[in-house]
């Protein structure tokens, strides 16, 4: 049976990717709009694949020193297959990250011509043209992994091959950094810059095509929030494969269940893409209010799918007696929508916590800030007790069904199960930008007010979603984490650590626990050099074309020079936070040894969860809360308690859109990055 459940596997994955591509097709075959709506969306469909024609160049240039790096350290473990792997993963989450930005980029006009018939059919494109993304990052994702296995364990029949096929998530996991850093950085700057200069000085309207840096903040919803969402959350899916299959390699778990162990993650993957498959086509309404709950609810039913099919393939590849798992698979998905729901309340202006935002801006400035940090730091409360339950159930559940091995197996279940949805829940998550760039189309190409009151409740809607698909590839980051640093101390022999008589753990945990401010830091100083070189520009043009700022229609903005001077300013301020991930626990290995590394990872898991919770959470509030007052409430547009709106938006745009998603990529980043060259740290 074990022989051709991969292959069943990488079929379920290919199906995937034929139903992305009918999507596609769907999206394309729609109408783009009038000259002027396709004239812009080219504009935006350029400007981003110019962004990533520069990114990929440098993060090839990484890849290679990484295939050095891999090759001349591990050469005594496999290190050219580990390479190659490497290489298999990086070029496929490179893809995903093409093939999702392309059709976004085209689906902007089309979903603001659909809007004028109504946000039924504008809904439609928006979300298949984030389906595109979604089944893409896990078909390739799956069907990477899944060929990695079936080539090695299969055909060549190489005893644990997990330990090379780490490579692959290594791959994931260095573009995601980069591609999250970059358009991260991108993204915020623009958005910042267009603002600042836009809204707050020139006392203009969001997406006006009178401003300069217009075309850059709409290529950075692309850049950052499709193209970096998607190579994130592609990485935390891998890793989340990963995770259990590196646990079940070795120890009690292998000795009891041997390959069939590493086949189950594999195959509950697989059934996650085909229920994803399912809940897409759920996702309809007719009515802009019930459209948060056709998203959500799609994705509620398709994780309930995702229970009931695990249960059945854990009693069929591993008997009976061990189906107590599905607790582990089940407490998983159950963190992960606990996570998405509390990231709704804080971050919907249907709740509470948005509206006192909101409410304390008619105050001013520095109250919608200390509000907004607030609301973020009380909602990380919820998730991390959410996620210590599921740990501790999955922990019990699995020691009692395998005493003393498989309580960490079912923790990397726990983490699987979480992102079992991925194809699901990057189609929700990408769906908002694609939806906010419709509205920008709507401003620029002077449509009814209507089509931009559609767009931006779809947008809204899109920012509630994002922080969702935010807390779960938070939370299964740490699921993540935290697995493949038990599969860290499996191989390393640590079983326990001296804390009072060795002051190295210590010392690493400490060192740990400040490395993610280190990194938030550098990519929020990154955001803020990156917009203030924005701000200049368009102040700039303002200054010397005249007529521009009053609305001359012989005024022509230079909107290229923006996107060429912030690609530039984002790529080169990505290097130093992507290198420092790899670079920081080869040190800490290298200098202090394993037990100091063991410190590092712990206390980098502790503090950058939590911080990516607390930044994640407060951007979108902050977001929200703007949006909520720009909808009518509290005096609406034009008036201080908008203008103090504005100033915290800004402060939560790389909170929510840069540092904090950057935080689950760094501790899984170094976790795999210590698990694959442990031989450097062990003698």
């Amino acid at each position: 049976m074990a022989n051709w459940i991969p292959y069943a596997v990488a079929g379920a994955s290919a199906f995937g990717l034929a139903v992305a591509g009918l999507f596609a097709y769907l999206v394309l075959k729609t109408d783009p709009g009038n000259e002027r709506m396709k004239e812009i969306s080219k504009a935006i469909q350029e400007g981003a694949l110019a962004f990533m024609y520069r990114e990929y160049r440098y993060v090839g240039l990484f890849m290679i020193l990484m295939i050095l790096l891999v090759t001349i350290v591990l050469r005594d473990q496999n290190g050219w297959m580990i390479a190659i792997c490497y290489v298999i993963g990086a070029l496929l989450s490179l893809s995903a990250g093409y093939v999702g930005l392309s059709i976004a980029t085209r689906a902007n006009s089309r979903t603001t011509e659909a809007a004028r018939t109504g946000v039924g059919a504008a809904l439609k494109i928006a979300f298949r043209s984030g389906a595109v993304m979604g089944l893409t990052v896990a078909g390739l994702g799956l069907l990477g992994l899944t060929a990695c296995y079936i080539v090695l364990e299969v055909v060549f029949g190489l005893y644990n091959s997990v330990n090379i096929m780490l490579g692959f998530t290594l791959g994931a996991s260095s573009v995601a950094l980069f591609a999250r850093v970059g358009g991260g950085i991108f993204t915020k700057a623009a958005d910042v810059g267009a603002d600042l200069v836009g809204k707050v000085e020139a006392g203009i309207p969001e997406d006006d095509p009178r401003n300069p840096a217009v075309i850059a903040d709409n290529v950075g919803d692309n850049v950052g929030d499709v193209a970096g969402m998607g190579a994130d959350l592609y990485e935390s899916y891998v890793a989340a494969i990963i995770a259990p299959m590196a646990i079940a390699a070795s120890g009690l778990v292998y000795q009891q269940l041997g390959s069939m162990a590493m086949i189950l993650p594999l195959a509950i993957a697989g059934a996650g893409i085909l229920c994803s498959i399912v809940g897409t086509f759920l996702v309809r309404t007719k009515k802009e209010e019930h459209t948060q709950r056709a998203l959500t609810g799609a994705t509620y039913v398709t994780a309930l799918m995702v229970v009931v099919v695990s249960f059945f393939l854990v009693w069929w590849i591993l008997g009976w007696g061990y189906v107590g798992f599905v607790w582990s698979i089940g407490m998983g998905i159950v963190a992960g929508m606990t996570i998405g729901l509390v990231s709704e309340y804080f971050t919907s202006d249907r709740f509470g916590p948005v509206k006192d935002i909101a409410k304390s801006a008619q105050t001013g400035g520095a109250t919608v800030i200390i509000k907004g940090l607030a609301v973020g730091m009380m909602s990380t409360a919820a998730p991390i007790v959410m996620v210590v339950v599921a740990m501790g159930v999955a922990f019990v559940t699995g020691n009692r069904i395998i005493p003393g091995g498989g309580g960490i197996y079912g923790i990397g279940l726990a983490a699987l199960g979480m992102l079992a949805t991925t194809g699901m829940v990057v189609a929700v998550d990408a769906y908002g930008p694609v939806a906010d760039n419709a509205g920008g189309i709507a401003e620029m190409a002077k449509l009814d007010p209507e089509v931009r009151e559609i767009t931006d409740g779809l947008d809204a809607v899109g920012n509630t979603t994002a922080a969702i698909g935010k807390g779960f590839a938070i939370g299964s980051a740490a699921l993540a984490a935290l697995a493949l640093f038990a599969a860290y101390a499996q191989v390393t022999g640590l079983t326990q650590i001296n804390i009072v008589g060795d002051y190295k753990f210590v010392a690493g945990l400490l060192l740990g626990a400040v490395l993610p401010f280190i990194f938030s830091a550098l990519t929020m100083n990154a955001v803020g050099r990156a917009a203030m070189a924005v701000v200049e520009e368009v102040r700039r043009q303002f200054r010397e074309v005249p007529g521009l700022k009053e609305g001359d229609p012989d005024a022509k903005p230079d909107y290229n020079k923006c996107v060429d001077m912030t690609t530039k300013t984002a790529i080169y301020e990505m290097l130093l936070p992507g290198a420092m991930a790899i670079a920081a626990p080869l040190l800490m290995g290298l200098l202090l040894g394993k037990e100091a590394l063991a410190g590092f990872l712990a206390g980098a898991l502790a503090t950058g969860f939590i911080l990516a919770v607390m930044m994640a959470n407060s951007g979108g509030a902050w977001d929200n809360a703007k949006k909520y007052i720009e909808g009518g409430a509290l005096g609406g547009k034009g008036t201080p308690t908008h203008a103090a709106s504005v100033i915290g938006d800004t402060v939560g745009d790389p909170f929510k859109d840069t540092a904090g998603p950057s935080m689950n990529i760094l501790i899984k980043v170094m976790t795999i990055v210590s698990l694959l060259f442990v031989p450097l740290f062990v003698k």
